[in-house]
């Protein structure tokens, strides 16, 4: 029956399709994609490649396949074309969204301050990281205006105290002559709450950052649709107050 579907869905007469096309189209020119449905989306990226061709069941198909909007969007040209109906051009559409957003947020986050941005720096990263079958430790420079000057995966695999090594993170904050730092890395398990080891290495990457008197502004980690910020937990504050009191001479 499925194929019977594919197959009616594949033979619909031009006139039928230019029009269903058409009322797509100007729906989103009316109000954006609010009120579209996912598999409405994928068909109008999948006719940017095949423009004469009914896309409809392709779409729905990709959605069952890859479960949802950002599955599809995220899946590789190979597995997309095991569906019937997806083609390189077709294809084409989904993958060029998708380089687009990547490009359209890295060059938003590189051209504004991100001092008090956590959710413009999980939208950014997001992309780069969510999916990921490993940890990887991502670290954005900063200027003294908290302009962006440089982002680096500077380890992969399980982040914990025998991977991430602060010299070669400040090593490279001298290198780019940064003032400020932002820390992110993601959770493959989907779940953003930090381990007690994370919460170690931002205390050490905060302690390593101040004795060259660079300020670490947010640790960023990521899972499944969510983050933590450990600036927004007020964490960083604590850490910078228990630096002052060590430097002190304080014992806690």
């Amino acid at each position: 029956m499925m194929d019977t579907q594919r197959e009616t869905s594949g033979n619909r007469p031009p006139a039928e399709r230019n029009g269903h096309r058409e009322r797509l189209r100007e729906k989103f020119q009316k109000a954006g994609l609010a009120g579209f449905l996912d598999h409405e989306i994928v068909e109008l990226l999948l006719t940017l490649g095949t423009p004469r061709r009914d896309c409809r069941g392709p779409a729905r198909q990709a959605l069952r396949e890859f479960k949802s909007f950002r599955g599809v969007l995220e899946a590789s040209p190979q597995e997309l074309q095991r569906i019937p109906g997806l083609g390189p051009r077709n294809v084409f559409g989904l993958k060029l969204v998708h380089e687009v957003a990547r490009r359209f947020l890295k060059d938003k986050i590189m051209s504004r301050p991100v001092c008090h941005s956590s959710r413009e720096v999980f939208d950014y990263l997001t992309h780069a990281l969510r999916d990921l079958k490993r940890e990887q430790f991502k670290v954005i420079f900063l200027d003294a205006k908290n302009q962006v000057l440089e982002e680096k995966t500077l380890f992969e695999g399980t982040v914990d105290a025998s991977a991430v090594y602060p010299r070669e993170v400040i090593r490279d904050a001298l290198r780019y002559e940064a003032s400020g730092l932002i820390f992110a890395h993601n959770h493959p398990s989907g779940d953003p709450e930090p381990s007690l080891c994370d919460k170690e290495i931002t205390r050490d990457l905060v302690f390593a950052a101040r004795c060259v008197q660079v300020k670490v502004l947010d640790h960023i980690i990521i899972g499944n649709n969510r983050f933590f910020s450990f600036a927004d937990h007020g964490l960083l504050t604590t850490y910078d107050l228990l630096f002052r009191n060590v430097c002190a001479g304080g014992r806690d």
